[in-house]
């Protein structure tokens, strides 16, 4: 397969190549791919919150797709790497798609592994939607990995609701940010509070405005 021609690139950012077919999902109401939240979660931790490095790690969700299906040795070179062992905070996009050979499926939706309560911690802005089972197939995938020896519990969150079909990627991005303040920075706000339809709106204008201002 040739490869794209360079001028479709509107963004490289470490290990994010954002094309323009991936730039033109963040105006509404386009369902956000793999791509756009591989960048969101990059910058979480490369700027955003690079000062909690030490304490937390974004799983990429190229990386989480291959972790969800495959089994012992086969994770160990993705995983040993992350030294999830020493995180307190780990997040992971979680979809439905069933196929190893690519991402995407029909819905996202946030899994939050917190140390410090000894959770996984599902957030999904769409009930039944039917995520919960690939959320509980990542907690028996990564949990060997955590170096945690009591009982790790999963727990359903009660999450903000997106009020359409397009929105749960925005979503996973925004309350990813929203537990980064709470959980890292002291903010005190509910997620309720935060991440409303209003404000899902207004990240995808963000992102648009953050990607043309790293790309110059």
């Amino acid at each position: 397969m040739l490869p794209l021609p360079a001028e479709d690139i509107v963004l490289s950012f470490h290990d994010s190549c954002l094309r323009q077919s991936d730039v033109r999902l963040l105006q509404p109401p386009n369902w956000l791919n793999d791509k756009i939240l591989g960048f969101a979660f990059e910058y979480y931790e490369r700027v955003q919150f690079q000062d909690f490095s030490s304490d937390v790690t974004f799983i990429s969700p190229d990386v989480t797709q291959f972790i969800k299906y495959s089994q012992g040795d086969d994770l160990a070179p993705f995983l040993e790497p992350l030294d999830l062992s020493s995180k307190k905070l780990v997040f992971l996009a979680v979809n439905d798609n069933t196929n190893l050979e690519s991402t995407g499926g029909s819905h996202w939706s946030l899994l939050l592994y917190r140390r410090d309560v000894a959770e996984f911690q599902h957030y999904d802005s769409s009930q039944g939607s039917g995520n919960s089972a690939p959320a509980k197939l990542l907690v028996k995938r990564v949990q060997p990995f955590l170096g945690q020896s009591s009982k790790i519990t999963f727990r359903e969150m009660d999450a903000p609701h997106q009020q359409n079909g397009y929105d749960c990627g925005v979503y996973v991005i925004c309350n990813t940010e929203h537990l980064c303040r709470n959980l890292l920075q002291g903010d005190t706000c509910q997620i309720k509070e935060t991440v409303t339809s209003a404000s899902v709106k207004q990240k995808r204008t963000q992102l648009l405005e953050l990607i043309s201002s790293l790309g110059r």
